[in-house]
């Protein structure tokens, strides 16, 4: 039989690559749905090179978004996420990728789900399926066309591009249509949590941008300057990562074991380590001052430490530093500009939130921040059919 043949674009969206779909090419059927996407992937690959697929042997670049017309009147279009496991055929719908978000919108206009003007900028409202969340993207276009070449330079991208500029609206706690709200799932700011070769350790568990845990880079035995090539070879190290997010998991919520999350819902929580401010060179040689930062954050993916910061990890940052009592706050509060800037593997990011205490909690109005994207290819895949 042919291969199916099916309209995709492959994007860059921050510091992350990933395949775009419509909804409407692909099958309305889940199972049959993952199937494809495995396929044209190249998932699962024992050899962790994704040679046969669109994936590129990461978490960066094992991903997947399918997006179409929202039907809700206060945005235009929704958009699914899926973080594609390399070496198991699984595909994790839990969270959302806060880089990639910022292709979402460029794809869209793109593709003729909404209008945009000329010139100018185009506000894109993007509901968040995965985490029924809002999301505002501020799409620059020139004659007629997304603007995707520009000065705009981000840490973790090799050449610069136009700026895109995010509003994560209410981005702590669940899923609205569960009616969770609050950013805190254990209801506390610092939680104790019991790990084996670890012992008791304190962990900011919150639910923003995507669930994450937050722990002192000494509880790993670490500084907060690692690169990739400090931890990644380092499998008892990352072993004990997996420890406290599995656990963190389950008192979140979000799993029954530890076992569970470690093999049905490893995209979802993330588990990040952050320090005081030290200086320190990145993956390509610049050198970090400390005094240009506020902290030093690294934040682990799929197994393996990231090359910059995941977008949703920026956003849980910047909504743990609002909240006083906090593993981050207590660190690097929010600066009275209402920002905070961390220090990540491939150089520096500046993110933004305005927050209130409302009625006995804090709510954590808008998170922004500003990425890049661009259409890096636009045609159509070849999927087998087995």
């Amino acid at each position: 039989m042919k291969p199916l043949r099916i309209a995709a674009v492959y994007m860059r969206g921050g510091t992350s690559k990933g395949v775009f779909f419509l909804a409407g090419d692909l099958p309305s059927d889940e199972a049959a749905r993952d199937r494809i996407l495995l396929r044209t992937l190249g998932s699962p690959d024992p050899y962790g090179k994704q040679i046969d697929g669109m994936g590129g042997g990461s978490s960066s670049t094992s991903k997947v978004v399918i997006v179409s017309k929202s039907s809700r009147p206060d945005c235009d279009v929704d958009y699914l996420f899926g973080q594609v496991a390399i070496d198991a055929p699984v595909i994790d719908w839990s969270g959302n990728c806060g880089n990639l978000t910022a292709a979402v919108g460029p794809y869209a206009i793109g593709a003729g789900l909404l209008t945009a003007p000329a010139d100018g900028t185009a506000p894109v409202r993007i509901w968040q399926s995965n985490i029924g969340k809002r999301i505002v993207a501020h799409v620059p276009m020139s004659g007629g066309e997304v603007l995707e070449g520009g000065n705009f330079r981000l840490d973790g991208v090799a050449f610069p591009g136009a700026e895109v500029q995010l509003e994560f609206i209410e981005p702590a706690g669940g899923d609205d249509r569960s009616g969770a709200g609050t950013a805190f799932p254990t209801g506390h700011e610092i939680d104790l949590l019991e790990v084996p070769g670890l012992g008791s350790l304190e962990a900011t568990l919150i639910s923003a941008g995507n669930p994450t845990i937050f722990v002192h880079a000494a509880s790993l035995g670490l500084q907060g300057t690692e690169l990739p090539k400090d931890i990644n070879a380092r499998q008892e190290l990352l072993g004990r990562a997996e420890s406290i997010r599995s656990r963190g998991a389950v008192v979140m919520g979000l799993a029954a074991t530890p076992e569970e999350a470690t093999a049905k819902r490893p995209h979802t929580p993330k588990v990040a380590w952050v320090a005081s401010p030290a200086g320190y060179s990145t993956a390509d040689g610049k050198r970090i001052d400390p005094q240009s930062i506020d902290l030093l954050a690294r934040i682990c993916s799929m197994g393996q430490l990231h090359h910059a910061m995941t977008g949703t990890g920026a956003v849980a940052i910047a909504a743990a530093a609002a909240i006083p009592g906090t593993i981050v706050h207590r660190i690097a509060p929010l600066s009275a500009q209402g920002s905070v800037r961390f220090g990540h593997p491939s150089g520096t990011l500046s993110v933004g939130a305005e927050a209130e205490h409302r009625d006995g909690r804090w709510i954590i109005r808008k998170v922004t921040m500003s990425r890049s994207a661009r259409r890096l290819m636009e045609g159509w895949v070849r999927v087998p059919i087995d």
